[in-house]
């Protein structure tokens, strides 16, 4: 029985969860409350993706009122697998909340933090599982407006300023989804996804409908911080609280890039808009300046989140790079990146938060010798680091192989080059950090070690696992990843 309401289920523990914190206040144990509610998100996502691949999409009706009445929450092989993304990482990041959330917040304010976290959570999941356009914005703005809120939580004042500034450039990037949302349902009278999905196609000379796609793809490209719409991107990671940092470097990001995937495979899939129209070659362009303008930015940095900000902004490059060949293999290696950055920047994440815990600060001047200090830590650093760069039995040699291999298939020689190319740049920051932690001495670092605490490093190393695991056996990833492809260009590409 309950098996069935395991969708709406999905929203309703951390939508209802979160007011409960504002009841508890007490920072322990409304952390153990957050905790438990993430913990049990995890298994449900899992449960959902298993009944996927067994029988298939999942069509859950709310209210028994039938769709496109209703609103319905519609379930394949891509938005299960973006809902694990998203359910693993919250119920990584919370056990690993605890401590980082005592030094860098308020106790005050605790309750607070965790009310949101769940907030951002419930809406993140909300965008994933929708089956309708317009309730896809309602969760969108669930989970932005309580984003602003958690980032200006961070410590340092200028967090009110990054804050600020991406309210802003969300608030546009929402607009522009809305209008998109409003020109699309002005000439099909529907909202839900599938439906769209059919009428669409038939209006595809309608300039409405061109101008619909314009708004959403400008307005998803602010919120997935695609090149040169990342200006909120590096000052909102690098000045946040590090959970909260960990939190939206691996999952925000790459909700919003579900969300485009689904307007351009699926409401705008039979019109197959990347080949009718000039876009493809547009998105290309932007991603390649992506991975090159990211990645060089990133290596003039001297605060180390600042540096995997920018990062970030070049590994997303990689996602639309992939979305943009229009093919079976360069769309399964865009899903399997979001899975994989997923992974990599949550330890990279994790493990500048333990070294912002025990020095105060992540600026690379102040990181000389930390390897020696934190050795575990910075293990775990450079293995997230290796991925980041595509070493061979890294989750993220696995997602470039296969964009290369998409190239290549499509007899696009020099973008192959220029993936290498590009990774080789992140070879220099990845060093930069690594050459300072373990080959510059501190005269002010004590001989003694001093360890991050168990509780930063079991998460950390969980992911650090997970990312070395997922570059040896991609089976299952890549399964999942080929299967939602497949699914969304039934051509074969």
């Amino acid at each position: 029985m309950i098996a069935q309401h395991l969708p709406v289920l999905q929203i309703l523990l951390p939508l209802l969860a979160a007011p409960v914190c504002m009841f508890i206040r007490h920072p322990h144990v409304v952390w153990i409350w957050a905790t438990v509610i993430t913990w049990m998100c995890l298994p449900i996502s899992i449960a959902i993706l298993m009944q996927v691949m067994k029988s298939g999409v999942i069509v859950y009706e709310l209210g028994d009122w039938a769709a496109p009445w209703g609103i319905e929450y519609r379930i394949d092989t891509l938005n299960a697998f973006v809902l694990l993304i998203v359910s693993m990482i919250g119920a990584v990041v919370m056990p690993y909340a605890r401590i980082i959330v005592e030094n860098e917040i308020p106790a005050s304010r605790i309750y607070l933090f965790y009310a949101m976290m769940l907030l951002c959570m419930t809406g993140l999941l909300g965008i994933t599982i929708t089956g309708d356009a317009f309730n896809l914005f309602v969760f969108l703005e669930i989970s932005s407006l309580s984003t602003y809120v958690l980032v200006s939580f961070g410590k340092d004042r200028r967090a009110l300023t990054a804050a600020y500034r991406y309210l802003i450039m969300g608030t546009i990037g929402a607009t522009f989804y809305i209008i998109g949302v409003g020109l699309m349902y002005m000439v099909t009278g529907t909202l839900n996804i599938a439906d769209l999905a059919i009428l669409v196609p038939g209006m595809a000379d309608s300039r409405t409908i061109h101008a619909a796609l314009a708004f959403l793809t400008v307005g998803l490209a602010l919120k997935a911080a695609l090149f040169p719409l990342h200006m909120w991107l590096p000052n909102a990671y690098a000045f946040a609280p590090s959970a909260v940092t960990v939190f939206l470097a691996a999952t925000a990001t790459k909700v919003a890039v579900y969300a485009f995937i689904r307007v351009v495979f699926t409401i705008f899939g039979d019109i197959d808009i990347l080949a009718a129209l000039p876009i493809r070659y547009l998105l290309m362009g932007l991603a390649i300046a992506a991975m090159f303008a990211g990645s060089a930015v990133a290596i003039y940095q001297n605060n180390a989140k600042r540096l995997l900000a920018y990062s970030s902004i070049a590994q997303i490059g990689y996602m639309i790079l992939g979305i943009s060949m229009d093919s079976v293999t360069g769309v399964t290696a865009g899903i399997v990146h979001l899975f994989n950055h997923a992974l990599m920047k949550g330890v990279l994440f994790m493990a500048l938060g333990a070294i912002m815990l025990q020095t105060g600060s992540v600026d690379l001047r102040d990181m000389r010798g930390i390897g020696r200090r934190m050795p575990l830590t910075m293990a775990a650093f450079v293995v997230g680091g290796l991925s980041l760069i595509g070493v061979p039995l890294t989750a993220g040699f696995v997602s470039k192989w296969y964009l290369i291999q998409a190239a290549l298939e499509a007899g696009w020689w020099p973008l192959a080059v220029l993936i290498v190319m590009s990774s080789l740049l992140a070879v220099i920051y990845v060093w930069r950090i690594v050459e300072i932690a373990y080959f510059q001495p501190n005269p002010d670092v004590p001989k003694a070690r001093e360890p991050a605490p168990m509780s930063l490093l079991m998460p950390m190393w969980i992911l650090a696992g997970a990312t070395i695991y997922f570059g040896i056996d991609a089976t299952t990833t890549l399964d999942i990843a080929g299967l939602a492809a497949q699914t969304l260009l039934p051509g074969g590409g």
